[in-house]
């Protein structure tokens, strides 16, 4: 079809198929874009249209790309907005350094022994018999320097917070 063909058939029937795409989908946005589709496909066909049959094949190809939509639509489901990436956030990562820091820090203000008992007990599940025996005290003391230990370090966290 040469150029003065296709304009001749655009002037004509662009409006009727943009009307029967409106009423086919209700969306405007996507009335246009199978209007604007039907004519692409009516531009880039090799066969020849005849007159007497134009407004019925565009309908036709107008309905076949609603149809598509359809289909492809139904594949897409929406995200739900309560569902969360399980990656941690930027946010997150930048709190959860400076907590990091912070416990750190305090970990290094206490003194060594009363660290090294809440490390063997709090990271290594160590029970407090063993953690008596390796640093050399009784286990009331070994109880003793991991209450110390962790009550120094709640303070500071609540320090921190306010």
């Amino acid at each position: 079809m040469d150029e003065l063909d296709f304009a001749s058939i655009y002037e004509r029937y662009s409006r009727d198929v943009y009307r029967f795409a409106i009423y086919l989908s209700g969306d405007l946005a996507v009335a246009q874009d199978i209007t604007a589709e039907t004519f692409v496909r009516v531009w880039t066909s090799e066969t020849p249209l005849r007159a007497e049959t134009v407004k019925g094949y565009l309908f036709t190809i107008a309905r076949n790309l609603y149809l598509q939509s359809l289909r492809r639509s139904s594949r897409h489901v929406a995200l739900d907005e309560s569902l969360r990436d399980p990656a941690p956030t930027v946010q997150s990562r930048v709190e959860q350094a400076a907590e990091w820091s912070s416990v750190a820090a305090g970990l290094r203000a206490l003194p060594e022994i009363d660290r090294a008992a809440l490390i063997m007990r709090a990271m290594h599940d160590l029970p407090y018999e063993e953690i008596a025996r390796a640093l050399g005290l009784s286990v009331a003391n070994a109880r003793v320097k991991v209450h110390r230990a962790r009550s120094a370090l709640s303070t500071l966290a609540s320090r921190s917070r306010t």
